[in-house]
């Protein structure tokens, strides 16, 4: 008999996977870590983890989660907030939303400005 719904989605991306889902996505990657290829065992702790994670475009569905242990689930997970901050980062920057917050020492920022021959001089004092 085959299932009438060919796989889970989470109707928000909180929803966690009920136990008979759980139980069938540790049995499809036969029992090992995604990350490191390390058999899962009974007294070990784990999780299931978002291949593409949720903040990076990823979706809350079976064929998108994955068995891992916790230990790497943490560090991956570090490393999927540290690569999503690094876009966002970009993005605003693109948008000029974002400026840099120390002025680069004798840029056209700075106030302080040094002509080729001759002392430093406030910008706002020119002649």
């Amino acid at each position: 008999m085959s299932r009438a719904v060919d796989e889970w989605i989470g109707k928000t991306d909180d929803t966690p996977p009920p136990p008979r889902v759980r139980l069938r996505i540790f049995d499809a990657h036969g029992g090992r870590c995604y990350l490191s290829g390390r058999k899962i065992m009974p007294g070990d702790q784990w999780d299931l983890d978002h291949k593409l994670a949720l903040c990076n475009g990823g979706e809350n569905r079976e064929s998108n989660l994955a068995p891992v242990l916790r230990t790497e689930h943490r560090k991956k997970t570090a490393h999927d907030v540290k690569l999503r901050a690094k876009a966002d980062r970009v993005r605003k920057k693109h948008l000029g939303i974002w400026k840099p917050k120390a002025v680069m020492p004798g840029s056209r920022a700075s106030k302080w400005k040094k002509p080729l021959h001759g002392p430093a001089q406030r910008r706002d004092q020119e002649k």
